[in-house]
């Protein structure tokens, strides 16, 4: 076996492999998939100096353990938490050398959701359909990591960045949301609508990689019944028969029955896969361009 490899000593709660996802296939019902804070993951390939689609480890609230197999650098962006080798404190969004067999310990998010972990050459793990990304919903591409599962590593191709600390946005303590109108936004009472854009909503608990889940008003229709299933986009807000709105992220399924009142604007989705449940939420119209 190569020594390009990368142990998972401890996987958290939720470790998988992300790049840049697979889009262009939801004609054939495969999710986009990929890294849901993208800029992070791109900064942290480049700290590590990697190319920006590089396939890095997206961690869920809890971190994860890792230890390489040769020596390699590593970066760690996105949600600020603690960062070790060998039990020595390291920075967190710099490039940090780890010796062969040294122990890399991404701790605790101290804020935020998911943080990124770059290492130099990339996780090569097989691609399919072009990405190396775990989808949770098709089940395609690699199993969300697991205690003793090793990773290959591709070679370097370029140096790390040459920065102490790499500037990075903090968690939102309010997600505020630009929405431009649904297909099915007429399925909806105006009270409905203007609710919608004008309520305060907080984060679920029930929020994954599918999507993001919101508690607060329910939105009314005005209409029954239910809609034959149709083409659905990232960001799209659909509304299922509680009223409560769901923001599509990177893994949701490419139709759906439920209408869709809104869509977020893309650049506005980073942020909330780094939105913690509780956080404020507000979807706000967006401007015409």
């Amino acid at each position: 076996m190569t020594d390009r490899a990368l142990a998972v000593v401890r996987a958290g709660a939720l470790t998988t492999v992300q790049d840049r996802g697979r889009p262009g296939h939801a004609h054939l019902g495969v999710p986009r998939s990929g890294a849901l804070d993208a800029p992070a993951a791109a900064l942290v390939n480049r700290l590590a100096g990697n190319p920006p689609g590089a396939a890095v480890l997206e961690t869920t609230l809890t971190g994860c353990t890792l230890r390489p197999r040769c020596a390699v650098t590593v970066a760690v962006g996105g949600a600020p938490c603690p960062v070790t080798v060998d039990g020595r404190p390291v920075p967190w969004a710099a490039p940090v050398r780890v010796p062969a067999g040294a122990v890399l310990d991404v701790g605790a998010a101290d804020s935020g959701v998911r943080s990124y972990v770059a290492v130099s050459g990339g996780v090569l793990v097989e691609p399919v359909l072009g990405s190396r990304s775990t989808d949770l919903l098709s089940g395609l591409g690699p199993p969300p990591l697991a205690d003793g599962t090793v990773l290959p590593l591709g070679r370097p191709g370029g140096r790390h960045a040459r920065v102490d600390v790499a500037p990075l946005p903090a968690p939102p303590a309010e997600l505020v949301l630009r929405v431009t109108p649904g297909p099915r936004a007429d399925w909806f009472t105006p009270e409905a609508v203007r609710a919608f854009t004008s309520r305060a909503y907080r984060v679920s608990s029930a929020s994954n990689r599918i999507g993001l889940r919101v508690d607060g008003p329910a939105l009314e229709r005005a209409r029954p019944g239910e809609l034959p299933s149709e083409g659905t986009v990232l960001g799209a807000v659909q509304v299922p028969p509680d009223g409560m709105p769901v923001v599509f992220l990177a893994d949701h399924p490419t139709t759906g029955g439920y209408p869709v009142i809104g869509v977020v604007r893309t650049p506005d989705l980073p942020a909330a896969a780094q939105a913690v449940p509780g956080t404020p939420v507000r979807f706000m119209a967006a401007r015409r361009r």
